[in-house]
């Protein structure tokens, strides 16, 4: 299901949905701050904003990328991967590194290889180096730093990837992603 679709059915036949499907972006930008709008509101304003370019959508679509909820995390970061908005990587790395919430780190780590900002390499090395601990029941975020890193093929990479491939979810990745370090430019 894609992200109008599925705002579409939280809307609920709600008039409001085709009026922001439609709107202009001042007005986009209004239902972010208007009160007692729902989140389906705020996030189809927020979506539309982000990918039409306009800086006005960073906030809100930075606060759905650390939402609880993976499909809203998820269109956070397609929108925000097309904002080009320079904060984008230091808000994606705060939020990739942050211990408290790492059950909800996966889109910004998969956002941070997208953007292959300064920021990335150095924030997936330190996210993964911390994930590889025994027993972390964090090994899907864990697996998308280690994927992350062999698309960056950033060779600082290359201690924490070795650790990696002694993790059975992650072995065959890391495998593959020190191929990726070790393969010409």
């Amino acid at each position: 299901m894609n992200v109008l679709e599925r705002l579409r059915a939280e809307a609920d036949q709600a008039p409001e949905y085709e009026a922001l499907l439609t709107a202009r972006p001042d007005a986009l930008a209004d239902a972010l701050t208007a009160a007692g709008r729902p989140l389906w509101a705020r996030e189809l304003a927020a979506y539309r904003l982000g990918l039409a370019g306009d800086r006005r959508a960073f906030e809100s679509l930075v606060l759905l990328l650390n939402h609880r909820d993976p499909p809203r995390c998820e269109a956070a970061a397609q929108a925000l991967a097309v904002l080009n908005d320079p904060r984008t990587a230091r808000a994606a790395a705060a939020l990739a590194t942050n211990e408290l919430r790492t059950a909800y780190a996966l889109h910004p780590v998969r956002l941070l290889t997208a953007l292959r900002a300064p920021e990335s390499a150095p924030t997936l090395i330190a996210t993964l180096a911390r994930l590889l601990g025994p027993n972390d029941p964090y090994w899907r975020v864990a697996l998308a730093c280690v994927e992350g890193l062999g698309a960056l093929a950033d060779p600082r990479a290359r201690d924490v990837l070795t650790r990696a491939q002694s993790h059975p979810r992650l072995a065959l990745a890391a495998t593959k992603a020190l191929r990726e370090l070790a393969a010409p430019a």
